[in-house]
């Protein structure tokens, strides 16, 4: 061998470790694994501390209120599938769930036959340049919902609204208003994921029962729940709550109230 040859022909202490090197790091990429991040200790829990854990369910949302017990009841409306709600009760109440949701960052069109009732909101946000906007009925555009910038369609149509140009979708839940049971609550009702029933006469209370199979002690307490308390019912579950609003939302809206 040549000094020239025994110049640049490497060992194989320097050339096998590095071409092994590099032909893993081939095989990684063309598996998709992509480059080896940080080494970090293995993070494990002994059988004694799994009890320990707890995770958040069901706190992603909006605030509307508080249960029985005075823990928080938080409402989901920014969702990836589509989500029907139904509240039939005040538009107090509502206007507080659209005034919370616009809080939360989603962007909230108000489909309504009474857009005065919603003109002081509009104003106090900005002139609907700061979440909310307010449409004529049949009137609201396409809202380009995203999990980015998530929406939520109010339909204040009176006793039988119309079917909207507008309905859930991926990220835009949609809550229609119905101040009383009307006709077109047990179609809606059985398209709604989730229902809210406000205090009503003993007469629709019955008639909803048979509608939503609710037991008697619900159909006997309807009728008189207060101003401002509301029974969610989603599938079979159900959950009297207490909306309690702040300072800045009475200033606005007044206080709980039933009728409008």
């Amino acid at each position: 061998m040549t000094a020239t040859s025994a110049r640049s022909a490497p060992s194989p202490s320097a050339a096998g470790p590095s071409a092994s090197a590099a032909a893993r790091m081939r095989d990684r990429l063309r598996s998709g694994l992509g480059l080896s991040g940080p080494r970090h200790a293995r993070h494990a829990l002994s059988a004694e501390q799994v009890d320990s854990l707890a995770l958040p369910i069901g706190d992603d949302g909006v605030v509307v209120g508080v249960d029985t017990e005075g823990q928080p009841a938080v409402l989901g409306l920014n969702r990836p599938t589509p989500y029907d709600v139904v509240l039939i009760g005040s538009l107090w109440t509502a206007q507080v769930l659209a005034l919370r949701a616009a809080a939360t960052g989603a962007r909230v069109a108000v489909e309504t036959g009474r857009p005065q009732a919603w003109m002081q909101m509009v104003h106090a946000m900005g002139g609907g340049q700061n979440g909310l906007a307010v449409y004529e009925v049949g009137r609201v555009p396409p809202q380009g919902a995203s999990a980015g910038t998530p929406v939520l369609v109010v339909r204040d149509c009176g006793m039988r609204p119309p079917r909207g140009r507008v309905v859930s979708g991926p990220w835009q839940s949609v809550v229609t208003l119905l101040p009383y049971l009307s006709p077109v609550a047990p179609r809606l009702i059985r398209q709604a994921r989730l229902v809210g029933v406000q205090r009503i006469s003993p007469d629709e209370a019955t008639e909803l029962g048979r509608t939503m199979a609710l037991p008697r002690p619900d159909i006997e307490s309807l009728p008189t729940l207060p101003d401002g308390v509301t029974l969610w019912c989603a599938d079979r579950d159900r959950q009297y709550v207490m909306t309690q609003p702040t300072d800045a939302e009475i200033g606005l809206l007044g206080t709980p109230r039933r009728m409008d």
